[in-house]
């Protein structure tokens, strides 16, 4: 079913959100482990007639990012949504405690597995058991050009379907094109959270059932953690409404003394003067935002943390340069939150204005304007808030002048009220493309 906007509002009824709290995990033996797995998941019989129809995720990319964090969350919620009667095992690539605990308070009935397609553990075996006995595997939102899952699920005769994914043309272009190709053809869909990305599968011949838009998955997202939230705002002096927040992306290691391998170099350990150039430029854009913005309106900027790493590096490009008059209304966050209180804290905005785009998706799903002030270098998914329909909140970051931003971000806040039905409806767009494609994944399911 192709996702088509229509004129009209398609009314979807959203789950209530859930608080959640950061609590010790659960240590089980591993015969538990074994045991536990083996009953949820029924035994070796989970395709067989009269058996619920299991669904195996591949997601939770990371835990130093809050997109990262927040695809898991939003695309299980999509899943019970729209398909309540099946069963979901996560195959999660990174965790830590506190994204574990938001997970299991939230879908508590959802099993979560980690482990290697090719490894011999313990953890790795019934990894590759749970996929062998789904009835669909689904990777989420992500820009990763991994083959591994694709040839495992052909190896054992499964089928699978990317959701909401980005490439870039090197997917489908130069050395190994013809197996990426191959494998991307061997898909039951592919739903593209951007129109940049389907067109460049388009034009390379990829022909799957479905080959359409389809929105990033943290769009579903509706974990909040309203405790943690509220008392983080109380501490901070933010005002409900009355704040902005803000995060850039600087050209700096993803972690401490390690280089990244990709192409093309995204988080280099040894920025170029010119990065660092950029860098600067950049952050001279958004001191000047900052400026603008107390100037006219007396209320705070909370720099907010997209990405673990860029903590450090807005406050040194973006805090501490600023005047004095100006900085007593810009704080920092001291640590590294988790998805659900930035939802929490994101809900209570104006407006998140971000470099990066999962705090925006974040932020819509709950209801507050945006404003990206994209690098499409970084990827082409900076696309999907222009085909969501909200291609004027959508800035790019080189190109645009401080007093552009600012014009966007003040005619936000001259008709509040419009600005958020403008958030309402390119939500409902997003949650009536959810339906589309979940309609096809059950048609799958039931074939």
């Amino acid at each position: 079913m192709a996702c088509i906007r229509h004129d009209h509002s398609l009314a979807v009824a959203p789950y209530p959100l859930v608080p959640t709290r950061t609590h010790p995990l659960i240590m089980q033996t591993r015969r538990h482990f074994i045991a536990t797995i083996t009953a949820a998941l029924g035994g070796t019989t989970l395709a067989a007639s009269g058996k619920p129809k299991t669904i195996v995720l591949q997601s939770a990319w990371d835990t130093v990012n809050i997109g990262d964090i927040g695809h898991t969350p939003g695309t299980l919620r999509v899943l019970e949504q729209h398909l309540p009667e099946v069963h979901v095992v996560l195959c999660a690539a990174k965790l830590d405690d506190r994204v574990t605990a938001m997970l299991k308070t939230r879908f508590p009935k959802v099993i979560i597995l980690q482990g290697s397609l090719t490894g011999k553990s313990e953890r790795d075996l019934a990894l590759q058991k749970a996929i062998t006995d789904c009835d669909l595997y689904i990777r989420n939102s992500g820009m990763g050009q991994d083959l591994s899952f694709m040839q495992f699920c052909k190896k054992v005769g499964k089928p699978y379907g990317l959701f909401g994914q980005s490439y870039f043309p090197n997917m489908v272009e130069g050395k190994g094109a013809e197996e990426r190709i191959a494998l991307l053809n061997g898909a039951s869909f592919i739903y593209c959270r951007e129109t940049k990305t389907l067109d460049i599968l388009k034009s390379h011949g990829i022909k799957t059932p479905v080959l359409e838009f389809g929105p990033d998955g943290c769009f579903g997202i509706d974990v909040r953690d309203d405790e943690r939230g509220l008392a983080t705002m109380k501490k901070l002096g933010l005002e409900e409404r009355k704040f902005i927040t803000l995060q850039l992306r600087t050209n700096t290691a993803k972690l401490p003394g390690v280089d990244d391998t990709r192409t093309p170099k995204l988080n280099p350990l040894h920025p170029s003067p010119e990065q660092i150039a950029d860098d600067e430029r950049r952050a001279a854009k958004y001191r000047k935002l900052v400026t603008m913005w107390v100037e006219k309106t007396g209320h705070k900027v909370l720099i907010a943390p997209e990405v673990k790493k860029e903590m450090e590096h807005n406050k040194r490009l973006i805090h501490d340069p600023l005047p004095p008059e100006i900085q007593k209304h810009v704080v920092n966050l001291e640590y590294f939150w988790n998805a659900d209180e930035a939802a929490s804290i994101f809900a209570r905005a104006h407006t998140i204005v971000c470099h990066e785009p999962h705090s925006p998706i974040i932020a819509l799903a709950n209801g507050t304007p945006i404003i990206h002030t994209y690098s499409e270098f970084h990827s082409p998914k900076c696309w999907m808030f222009k085909d969501i329909g909200l291609g004027e909140w959508l800035l790019e970051m080189d190109e645009t002048p401080a007093e552009k931003m600012a014009q966007t971000l003040f005619a936000i806040d001259f008709d509040y009220p419009a600005a958020l039905a403008k958030v309402e409806k390119a939500m409902d767009y997003v949650h009536e493309c959810f339906a589309g494609s979940m309609q096809h994944v059950k048609s799958i399911l039931e074939s």
